[in-house]
């Protein structure tokens, strides 16, 4: 939250047009849990499990947009549901996109070279369709 604050406090950035993106790690996420005057949080191909997660109904105020593959071994179904759960328990404005044919690392083209090409590889399709997903969102929400 410190980190946000500072940010917010430079001179050049619009504190009300504040958005967090994150890869694999679940950080955009975790800040939006965590009740931060954000306007959205996008995640790529990040875990959606969390060990805080929000609670009380409304406690999310950023929009949220999850971008995962429906065949990432990293975030099986269970994971998903739970997150559906928990945005739905606090009323949150969330969007999951579950790309199919698609594991992890989706958005790296790189991926295939960490020796695991069953479990990450890069996806230009999802790629694509999730990049497209987080601009409209991010216009919506920072106009």
């Amino acid at each position: 939250m410190r980190i946000l604050l500072t940010l917010a406090a430079r001179p050049e950035v619009d504190a009300a047009r504040i958005a967090a993106i994150g890869f694999c790690f679940p950080m955009s996420l975790e800040l939006a849990r965590s009740g931060a005057e954000i306007r959205a949080a996008v995640g790529f191909h990040t875990t959606l499990a969390t060990k805080a997660p929000a609670v009380d109904p409304g406690a999310i105020k950023a929009r949220m947009l999850v971008c995962i593959g429906a065949d990432d071994p990293f975030i099986p179904a269970s994971q998903r549901a739970e997150f559906e759960a928990e945005m739905r328990y606090v009323g949150a404005d969330w969007q999951m996109n579950v790309y199919g044919r698609t594991v992890h690392s989706f958005t790296n083209q790189e991926a295939a070279k960490r020796n695991m090409p069953e479990a990450i590889r890069y996806s230009p399709e999802s790629d694509a369709r999730a990049w497209a997903s987080a601009l409209d969102v991010l216009a919506q929400v920072l106009r």
